[in-house]
């Protein structure tokens, strides 16, 4: 039964109150002992379908958006921080210890743990980013509480076996020496490389090989008895799954956890800096090319209208470097969204000089004329459409409710982005390319003769 707070108080404070003076009881008479109050029960409100609430449930924080249109539900635990989580030397740290968790824990050995998933045909994912590490789950409402069980004795009770540490670490190792064999990934690594270098986003999430070697059995359990805090969490749950059951499954588990002092806050910006190139030579049928310009942190007005920008540019290099001039099969301006954005440039080609000149011409247009209202219009109703799109499935929805919570302190944020897209103007457009997309940090795979190294010193 629901009690009232003005209830409850005269409940609590009954016996604290002196009764009238005629009626209280001689000195030699002992007193009427009173009954304790009954306790009182706080009825905790529930989520309705469809809707979604903000909670905090013994120190880590949830966000529920409770769809009842299929029976998925997708809850992400973010772990804050990321490369900022750990000391460079043993960057990929928080990913090596959540991968070597899959090799047993204290309730769930490697064989029973691996049966167990196979039975419930769900999945428990992991997502090392620059600003935290997602560790997640897929299940339906009926294997949800199974799920969550593995998900759980994964996080804070894995076994930590030298020997499946080492496999592990073998494995990795392998993996990481066969990315330079693959000029796109080995692309992205480098410009992020030297696009962020001295700034967290410098380093990479999951780690290098020199990092990697470094991480002992003593460094992963002491990250489980440091890190694994509630301070550092935020649960994004979407699916059809009541609050009074999350709760059930977060208190013995998460909730148990120290609080710990951490704080979440934006990274710093990254400082103005000229154009910088990284060349790597390779004898290759195409050259390979990607750069970053430093944007604006989240929150910034010019974020979105920068985001709108690149898909702008991208318009115009595949028509001009693509569609014109046949210089390539691949081109865009991509768009990092970040707690600080990125705005890039990316090709593959055999002319390399050609196609860089293209592009700076393509920035000084942007940066000084308006392009049209209408057109504006068209890119945004697309940009629309591509939204519904990739927010079909509740996990889509997790991760935009997680990066608005984050980068702007609103989780209601990600119901107004198509407003925000609105709102951008030509001129908005006009702005943000004079003001950003310049100082490119550029990295080359491929013949260093078809580059002529000015070519990127003009982007300033």
């Amino acid at each position: 039964m629901r009690v009232s707070t003005v209830a409850a108080i005269a409940l609590l404070l009954g016996g604290a109150f002196e009764v009238d003076a005629q009626s209280r009881p001689p000195a030699t008479t002992r007193p009427t002992r009173r009954p304790a109050p009954a306790p009182v029960t706080v009825a905790v409100p529930e989520v309705q379908p469809n809707q979604t609430a903000d909670f905090v449930v013994g120190g880590v924080r949830v966000i529920l958006r409770r769809n009842t249109a299929n029976d998925v539900i997708a809850a992400n635990l973010y772990l804050l921080g990321g490369t900022r989580a750990v000391p460079t030397t043993l960057a990929g740290l928080e990913p090596f210890y959540l991968s070597v968790s899959e090799q047993g824990t204290a309730k769930y050995p490697k064989a029973k743990l691996r049966l167990a998933m196979a039975r419930l045909g769900t999945g428990i994912g992991i997502d090392a980013d620059v600003d935290w590490t997602m560790f997640g789950l897929r299940a339906t409402s009926a294997t949800l509480d199974s799920t969550w069980a593995v998900f759980a004795d994964r996080l804070l009770h894995p076994t930590l076996d030298n020997a499946e540490i080492e496999l592990l670490r073998q494995q990795m190792l392998s993996a990481m020496s066969q990315r330079a064999d693959d000029p796109e990934s080995y692309l992205e690594w480098l410009a992020d490389s030297i696009a962020f270098a001295g700034h967290p986003y410098g380093t990479l999430p999951t780690g290098t090989p020199e990092t990697i070697a470094r991480i002992t059995r003593d460094e992963l359990d002491r990250y489980r008895r440091t890190q694994l805090v509630t301070s550092r969490m935020l649960l994004v749950v979407v699916g059809n799954v009541t609050r009074a059951q999350l709760e059930r499954l977060i208190r013995p588990t998460l909730a148990q956890q120290p609080a710990g002092t951490y704080a979440w806050s934006l990274p710093d910006t990254v400082g103005a800096r000229g154009p910088a190139l990284v060349v790597v030579p390779r004898n290759l049928p195409t050259n390979y090319l990607q750069g970053w310009f430093a944007g604006p942190p989240a929150g910034s007005p010019d974020y979105e209208a920068l985001r709108l920008a690149t898909a702008v540019l991208s318009g115009q290099l595949f028509s001009e470097v693509r569609s014109r001039r046949n210089l390539t099969y691949a081109v865009n301006a991509p768009f990092k969204e970040r707690a600080i954005a990125a705005a890039g440039l990316y090709v593959t080609t055999v002319a390399p000089d050609s196609v860089l000149r293209i592009m700076k011409q393509e920035i000084d247009l942007l940066s000084s004329e308006l392009i049209t209202a209408a057109g504006l219009s068209q890119l945004v109703n697309q940009f629309i459409t591509g939204y519904y799109s990739d927010h079909e499935t509740n996990a889509d929805q997790a991760e935009s409710l997680a990066r608005a919570t984050l980068y702007r302190g609103d989780w209601r944020v990600a119901d107004r982005f198509i407003e925000e897209l609105r709102r951008v103007t030509p001129e908005d457009i006009r702005r943000v390319s004079e003001r950003y997309l310049k100082g490119l940090k550029l990295a080359y795979i491929g013949n260093p003769r078809r580059l002529t190294r000015s070519r990127v010193a003009d982007f300033d």
